[in-house]
């Protein structure tokens, strides 16, 4: 190390917020966009399945091509990933806030996605480079309260926006609002970052990529359009054909791993107990972004609120998962590997309420403290969760263990929308009137209850082994 990489690039506070804004866009994005759901389709006239598209075709997306994206930027620079994947992801906004039909905005949703994989792995190598190891926890504390800031801010600025009409424009506003901010963050990414390879850089898995891909495709699809179609016979066959793709990206993985080369998803890591159990409870984690589809069709169509009050609904929920991010590390540290659990508990507590209070079983006075219970165990969840499967293998598979969880939160977000938001519509029946909305926003958050209660049962086996130390773990996320 030199002692210039031992003293820190001495621009590394001025182009800090230039980073934390890559990282703040994509799950800005994924909170901004939900509350706005009832007027895209509104105003695009598309299917319930359609919206459930807006979602999962983001999420998975970025699932599939985020490792390759941090290798991209091992390989080829990662300032130059990063001002590819901020202008990528402006233009994909662009393409979103612009789009006339449903097909064009979810080609711009997976473009967002594709360029979001390009960029947020650049965030975490960048502050590793950037900053000396005296510095990178209090740069990785401001990059982890970055995400409970764009969880807040996208819930109350997307019913601002879409309520606003300014300019005559409506839920167009929630992309169009990136523009200034990711041009903003390219001139300050260019001005400030410093360019950086990964010394032994591992190479692209296209096969990977393109196995699981069509894999994803063939599940997520037929799980969403199959409802509205009856459930006819080709459905039945990609789901058939998802599991033997499945079954072929998994022998691909494995036979590159015994050529030597650098899989998608190394399949070694599965030998390990906790980090396979890991990976079960990392699937099911996210199936509860579902939550936020059904809740603003809920609030919107079924109660008639406007977008700013299905916005200011959402608040207590973020709020709480701003205080769960940014008091996870303490948490961690003195629970270990028991914050996972409670951090399911918390959010199957706080679940059950609402759907206590939704169905007039409880006072209306426990809505808001019940969205914030959940939002803090959804905060405390996916830190603790990283941490705990982290420490199920060794320092040097760290990173790429990191990498393979995040993809299966991605992976969960997309099925959770797929299958929940499928539970939810099929409750509806296609009638309307509040307490049918009610009965389905019921029914559907009722599956994320079971499955979070199952996620506590499960992740009490997990964390036993020894970990690595909290910085060790945290910064290995890439």
């Amino acid at each position: 190390m030199t002692t210039h990489d031992a003293a820190g690039d001495p621009r590394r506070w001025l182009a800090l917020p230039v980073l934390l804004t890559g990282a703040f866009l994509p799950p800005l994005d994924f909170f901004i966009v939900n509350v706005a759901l009832p007027s895209i389709r509104a105003a695009l006239h598309t299917s319930a399945a359609q919206l459930q598209f807006v979602i999962s075709a983001y999420a998975a997306t970025y699932a599939v091509f985020l490792i390759t994206g941090g290798r991209l930027g091992d390989l080829f620079g990662r300032r130059r990933l990063f001002l590819l994947g901020i202008a990528g992801f402006t233009l994909a906004s662009l393409i979103c806030g612009l789009a006339w039909s449903s097909d064009a905005l979810l080609a711009g949703r997976m473009l967002q996605g594709m360029a979001a994989a390009a960029l947020a792995p650049q965030v975490l190598a960048s502050i590793r480079v950037m900053f000396p190891q005296a510095e990178q926890p209090r740069a990785l504390g401001l990059y982890s309260a970055t995400f409970g800031i764009a969880a807040t801010l996208g819930a109350l600025l997307g019913g601002v926006l879409v309520s606003s009409h300014l300019w005559g424009l409506g839920w167009q506003l929630i992309f169009l609002v990136n523009l200034p901010v990711g041009v903003a963050a390219w001139i300050g990414g260019a001005m400030l970052l410093r360019e950086s390879h990964a010394e032994h850089a591992a190479r692209l898995d296209l096969g990977g990529v393109g196995l699981l891909s069509l894999a994803l495709a063939l599940l997520v699809y037929p799980l969403v359009e199959g409802r509205e179609q009856g459930w006819p016979l080709w459905t039945y066959a990609m789901l058939a054909c998802s599991l033997l793709t499945f079954a072929l990206f998994v022998r691909f993985e494995a036979r590159l791993v015994r050529r030597g080369g650098s899989p998608l998803i190394d399949v070694r890591l599965f030998q390990e107990r906790d980090f396979s159990l890991g990976m079960v409870v990392t699937l099911g984690i996210y199936l509860t972004s579902a939550f936020f589809l059904t809740f603003a069709v809920y609030l919107q169509n079924g109660l008639r609120h406007s977008a700013l009050q299905a916005g200011l609904a959402t608040v207590p929920f973020t709020i709480g998962y701003f205080v769960g991010s940014i008091s996870a590390p303490r948490v961690i540290d003195a629970l270990g590997h028991r914050a996972l659990p409670l951090a399911c508990a918390c959010k199957a507590v706080g679940f059950a309420l609402v759907i206590a209070t939704v169905l007039h079983i409880v006072p209306q006075s426990v809505f808001a403290p019940a969205l914030v219970i959940a939002g803090c165990g959804f905060g405390i969840a996916m830190p603790s969760l990283i941490r705990t499967v982290i420490g199920s293998v060794g320092i040097h598979h760290a990173g790429l263990a990191s990498g393979m969880v995040i993809t299966g939160l991605q992976i969960s977000a997309a099925l959770g929308v797929a299958v929940i938001g499928g539970v939810f519509y099929t409750a509806l029946h296609g009638q309307s009137g509040a307490s049918v909305y009610a009965h389905a926003f019921a029914t559907g958050l009722a599956c994320n209850v079971t499955t979070l209660v199952a996620l506590v049962l499960l992740s009490l086996a997990l964390g036993r082994a020894k970990r690595p130390s909290a910085r060790t773990a945290i910064v290995s996320i890439e």
